[in-house]
């Protein structure tokens, strides 16, 4: 488990590394997301091997469950966000009208980027499934 998440905010410290360092208007953890992503990628990926020469936690599940847990609890860490929105109650009273609107704007372009990317996913693994299969 420690290895699991040691590897996990790995990625989101590189990510973070990467987003300022290149100045890039992408936020480090999505970058992070991203680069573990291309890391299960390449461990799960037969023709290169890599699997045999990492550590047993990270190939046998364990990095899974760990993921697994984080995510169960990730109500909890959103505490501290919301304390601070409480105690800059006169920045939202303030801009509350205009924060609302770039909160509405980006769930629906957010919403429709899933959309498309599902279908744009979906579209591809029905050209390779073979014929007949449901």
């Amino acid at each position: 488990m420690i290895a699991s998440l040691a590897l996990i905010l790995l990625a989101q410290l590189l990510g973070e590394v990467l987003a300022r360092g290149a100045g890039v208007p992408v936020p480090g953890p999505v970058i992070g997301m991203g680069l573990m992503f291309a890391f299960l990628l390449l461990r799960d990926s037969a023709g290169l091997g890599l699997s045999r020469f990492l550590p047993k936690p990270l190939t046998d599940g364990t990095l899974e469950t760990t993921a697994r847990g984080l995510l169960m609890n990730l109500s909890l860490l959103f505490v501290p966000a919301g304390v601070g929105v409480v105690g800059r109650l006169d920045l939202l009273r303030a801009q509350g009208a205009k924060l609302a609107l770039v909160l509405i704007v980006s769930t629906a372009l957010s919403l429709l980027v899933t959309v498309l990317v599902f279908r744009a996913v979906a579209a591809r693994v029905e050209r390779r499934r073979p014929d007949g299969e449901p």
